[in-house]
């Protein structure tokens, strides 16, 4: 028996191993034959405005009895009374390629949904509510490919966020503080809804920050159509948030080479423009700061359904055209991605910063 479990170790290894010098070889040509879906779009009608007034279309707000972003680690509490309103928007829990977009009730997809919003929305929590709705998003592949499909699945996937977000607004009351969040796909999404829901709207006047993490803004060509400054003081209210983590040595090209082909909000090209990067750990831009300032990174345990907060952990300093950089890189779990990116783990290397940095913020606009 003790032999056949170490042929089958073996064995393992050697399919990692052969993994990942396939990678090396052919990388992003694998990343797309095996990700990118090979049917043709289909249309699909958009979501009923009345969609999510009904509580099963969210994954958190008020009221619902198992809202993963009301987890928090050991040593930590959900608000009480909570004084502002968060929405949310998750990343691609999608994989699949028989679609370009997910189903609301698949229960994979969802599952893997409700484990990233345990590791990042919650950060939220001590300060608000947490509103997270359900949406049919665009699968990964569709980030992998330039193809027309594409576009089209991401804007899909657009109409429910804004239909679940125009909702959100009118269920919120009035002069309740709103802080706007998103992360990968969350965040592209968080973009576009920033242009049209909060720049030059008095809605603005409402918004603590807007944190638009794992997703690149370009300082030059797209931040100004957002509606809201970069954030360059720690208690600054009223302003933008973004960073891209990634461990040393970082091959970002991965990202690069999508970036700079493509067009800013001005209209203008992408390419070798810098951006947005706030350090979590100081909440200030192109800033620098040493393990120590780290108030806790989650450390998942094997099964991800629960983490340990852990202090001193990870540095962090933004560098070059705005990557954020966080040294070797800490052992957080499984899915680093090709390049060192850390880009799954944006939000828990930095959890307890990100709480303390909302809190922070808050407590400005409430003061002003």
């Amino acid at each position: 028996m003790a032999r056949k479990f170490l042929y089958v170790i073996v064995v393992l290894i050697a399919l990692v191993l052969a993994a990942a010098v396939a990678y090396r070889l052919f990388g992003n040509q694998l990343l797309r034959t095996y990700l990118v879906p090979a049917e043709a779009f289909r249309e699909q009608a958009a979501v009923q405005e009345s969609a999510y007034r009904d509580p099963r279309m969210w994954f958190a707000r008020p009221g619902l009895s198992n809202d993963p972003t009301r987890w928090t680690p050991a040593g930590q509490t959900a608000a009480g009374k909570p004084r502002a309103a968060v929405f949310f928007i998750h990343p691609t829990s999608y994989i699949g390629r028989d679609h370009w977009n997910a189903t609301l009730n698949d229960p994979e997809t969802n599952a893997r949904a409700a484990i990233f919003l345990r590791g990042q929305a919650s950060a939220f929590n001590e300060v608000g509510d947490v509103w997270a709705p359900r949406y049919r998003q665009a699968t990964f592949g569709a980030f992998l490919t330039s193809a027309a499909d594409a576009n089209r699945a991401l804007a899909l996937a657009y109409g429910d966020v804004l239909t679940a977000f125009d909702d959100f607004v009118a269920e919120v009351p009035k002069n309740t503080p709103i802080i706007l969040a998103g992360h990968s796909q969350g965040a592209l999404h968080l973009t576009r809804l920033l242009r049209e829901r909060v720049a030059g709207k008095p809605l603005a006047r409402r918004v603590v920050a807007a944190y638009v993490v794992g997703w690149p803004v370009s300082r030059t060509t797209d931040l100004a159509a957002l509606g809201l400054p970069e954030c360059r003081a720690a208690d600054q209210a009223g302003c933008l948030l973004s960073w891209q983590s990634f461990a040393e040595p970082a091959d970002p090209s991965l990202i690069f080479d999508t970036y700079d082909a493509t067009t800013g909000f001005n209209g203008q090209a992408r390419r070798d423009t810098p951006m947005v990067c706030t350090n979590p750990l100081t909440g200030t831009p192109d800033a620098t700061a040493p393990a120590t300032a780290n108030l806790g990174t989650l450390i998942p345990n094997g099964a991800l359904t629960d983490a340990s907060l852990v202090a001193g952990r990870v540095p962090a300093r933004c560098e070059g055209r705005g990557l954020l950089l966080i040294g070797e890189g800490p052992e957080v779990g499984p899915y680093v991605l090709p390049g060192n990116n850390y880009h799954v783990y944006d939000y828990s290397l930095f959890w307890a910063n990100i709480r303390a940095d909302a809190e922070r913020r808050l407590a400005s606009f409430e003061r002003r």
